[in-house]
């Protein structure tokens, strides 16, 4: 549909991320979501591939959804790990015949869906970025870690790894976090290292403490103490989480876009709300209107 980076050139991007699904209950609830959210237009609908080490599940028939039947832009994820080069090949090949035009390469989790898997011909993102770039006109996408990656030895060692993938991309994405201040340092040092890749930042509505510890505690990502006092004084209360996800998460955007992200990526866990509520919110500091919802 189009190239994301062209998309950025034209103004900030409102996004989503969906999981693809591993039942026939989490195929119709994702189903519900999408028809839901894409009654907003979004800029670019994103879909997780090995998410945490998780089977990998349908991702091509999501995006192919999200391609011919909403006639929306997509970039899959795509984690080399436990992959061969011939695996990586034909999955790269299928999107592309599809008409995909954008891709998000991550060296990922190995997944936890079987007991013996390879190890694989790729130990690094960036190797499969330039795979890629040898075999399809992508735009590609990599993976930033403002906070730290989890298995980095040092700051120093983790920003010039992160530079050296960033000048090999032609944007990323990053993991959620909570503290837009975490954003702007990272993009200054990247800055300071002269890269000037485009950084879309991840938003995760929090709408449980419990998830969202687990996540945090898993992605190095800070899980701020008051933030969690209030979910946690919620209890039960799934519409009092909510109320909170939503002012949270919108704040937390308009802080990003403030200080200069080209647009947010929001993390949906396959719900509509509070993403809808959200993009709302955020027409005025996007600069763009949503449209109703089909």
């Amino acid at each position: 549909m189009a190239l994301i980076t062209d998309l950025l050139a034209q103004g900030r991007t409102l996004s989503f991320e969906f999981s693809a699904p591993r039942d026939a209950e989490g195929v119709q609830r994702l189903d519900r979501t999408l028809g839901r959210l894409a009654g907003l237009r979004p800029s670019f609908m994103s879909v997780t591939y090995g998410a945490g080490g998780s089977s990998r599940g349908p991702t091509y028939e999501v995006v192919e959804r999200i391609h011919r039947d909403l006639a929306l832009t997509t970039m899959p994820h795509l984690t080399c790990v436990a992959h061969t080069r011939g695996e990586i090949e034909v999955i790269v090949e299928r999107y592309r015949a599809l008409g995909t035009e954008n891709i998000l390469a991550l060296r990922g989790d190995v997944p936890a869906d079987g007991p013996d898997h390879p190890a694989g011909d790729f130990t690094r993102a960036i190797d499969l970025v330039s795979f890629i770039r040898e075999r399809a006109p992508f735009n590609i996408a990599v993976a930033a870690h403002p906070e730290g990656h989890p298995l980095a030895t040092s700051r120093v060692d983790d920003l010039d790894h992160h530079a050296e993938k960033l000048r090999e991309a032609d944007f990323a994405m990053t993991q959620f976090l909570f503290r837009a201040e975490y954003y702007e340092r990272f993009v200054e040092e990247m800055a300071a290292r002269g890269v000037t890749t485009p950084v879309i930042p991840g938003v995760m509505p929090p709408t449980n403490a419990e998830g969202i510890a687990r996540m945090s505690a898993a992605n190095n990502t800070e899980f701020p103490a008051d933030l969690r006092a209030r979910l946690e004084a919620c209890g039960e209360d799934a519409a009092a989480r909510r109320e909170v996800a939503t002012d949270v998460a919108t704040r937390l955007c308009e802080a990003l876009l403030a200080a200069g992200a080209p647009g947010v990526h929001l993390y949906t866990l396959n719900f509509s709300e509070p993403a809808l509520t959200i993009a709302r919110n955020l027409e005025a500091a996007l600069g763009r209107g949503v449209e109703a919802v089909g």
